[in-house]
């Protein structure tokens, strides 16, 4: 095969298609979605072309019909073509013999939509077929809002303001793929389709050790994984660490994956790291997840907003910025007909316990701790505000508490 094709691009051409079949239909189609001005010459036309468009003269071809530089035979007529041929030894003519590439002058490529970026794609006539294979591989890496983009950029040209450096840069941000991707309680069964399917695409996938080794389980081997949560002798990373590391990969043009237990949003920091990286112009795609909050309850037979039990709930946590503790919510314990659940609190239930006894929280308050939901060595213990402590000392983390009467609606 040849390669010594040179692809450029025509403003504005004006071209004869000749045939009026299945295969002019064709061309006629990529014409008509890239506006491109065209008439058609043909003896028979099917219908749907007129659909297309309406310069059509429906006669025999003849030499003496050339107007136009740039012909396109779709004929199938071995005698056309050589009349074509011939013609085209005395005169200035760029001529594509559809299927017959040995004979064309030019081949079509394979176009992205006609947008201010535009792909073409050649297999110099030897595949239509991989030509648009990678066409559409190709437009999957451009951004949707590119539009804009080259319209900011024209207005620099404009301006006579090129800072190609800074124009990288933006790229590199505009392409960027980053996901914070929930992953549930740490069931796989319980994953978002999305976020499976995320999992399974990107490079890099960022994971501590609240996730699941079920879930690690499912990600490709091929694909990197980077611990980012506490080892043995080490505190964890910290939230501004962990933004680099992010960056780190986005830099070197990579998509992200960076897995979250529960649902991003809540108590998980999802929303700290989209505001950094959006600061940068990196936009950034959160996957919802089936958060412990809600869902851990269920799994312990705990209906959070049972009629008569409670008509509203609140999910709260002991921990704020900095791992400095936090009780500000234990008042919410005093409320009637209401539900407080509680996420990463096995670790501070001697300060919940004390601070609701000074605070004069009925002893007798019903609460459970749930460990593990969903998992096959899930537990759960009911007890109350009095007995709480002892209760923990059996039970593992990751766990939620929930206190109020909801707790003994299917256990009485």
């Amino acid at each position: 095969m040849k390669h010594n094709s040179l692809p450029i691009l025509l403003k504005n051409p004006k071209i004869l298609l000749i045939g009026g079949g299945n295969v002019a239909r064709q061309k006629a189609q990529v014409l008509n979605e890239n506006k491109i001005e065209f008439r058609i010459i043909t003896k028979h036309c099917l219908d749907e072309i007129f659909t297309l468009t309406s310069d059509i003269n429906i006669k025999n071809f003849e030499l003496s019909d050339l107007e136009e530089s740039i012909v396109i035979d779709a004929t199938g007529n071995m005698e056309v073509s050589n009349a074509l041929l011939a013609y085209k030894k005395e005169h200035q003519l760029l001529l594509n013999v559809v299927d017959v590439p040995r004979l064309c002058d030019f081949y079509f490529m394979a176009l992205t939509p006609n947008k201010p970026l535009q792909i073409a794609v050649s297999s110099n006539g030897a595949s239509p077929t991989v030509a648009k294979y990678f066409r559409d591989e190709c437009e999957a890496l451009i951004p949707k809002d590119i539009e804009t983009y080259l319209a900011k950029k024209q207005q620099e040209r404009e301006a006579k303001v090129i800072d190609i450096s800074q124009t990288n840069k933006e790229l590199q941000a505009l392409n960027a793929k980053v996901y914070l991707v929930g992953c549930g309680l740490g069931n796989p069964d319980l994953l978002t389709l999305k976020a499976y399917k995320i999992m399974q695409s990107v490079d890099v996938v960022l994971y501590d050790n609240l996730i699941s080794e079920e879930i690690m389980a499912l990600i490709p081997k091929t694909t990197e994984k980077v611990y980012v949560g506490k080892k043995k002798g080490h505190h964890s990373k910290s939230q501004e660490e962990i933004h680099e590391v992010i960056l780190h990969y986005v830099q070197q043009r990579k998509s992200v994956a960076r897995l979250k237990s529960g649902d991003p949003y809540v108590f998980g920091r999802g929303a700290e790291e989209k505001l950094f990286l959006e600061a940068l112009g990196i936009s950034t795609q959160v996957i919802p997840g089936i958060s412990s909050s809600i869902s851990a309850p269920m799994f312990g037979d705990i209906p959070i907003t049972a009629r008569d039990y409670a008509s509203s709930f609140s999910i709260v946590s002991p921990h704020s910025k900095g791992h400095s503790l936090n009780l500000t919510w234990i008042d919410l314990l005093h409320r009637k007909n209401h539900t407080v659940v509680v996420l990463m609190g096995l670790s501070r239930i001697v300060e919940i316990v004390d601070e609701a006894k000074k605070q004069g929280v009925i002893q007798s308050k019903p609460c459970a701790i749930i460990s593990n939901a969903s998992r096959p060595n899930q537990k759960i213990t009911r007890c109350t505000l009095e007995s709480l402590e002892e209760a923990s000392k059996e039970m593992i983390r990751p766990s939620i508490l929930v206190f109020g009467e909801v707790v003994n609606v299917f256990n009485t």
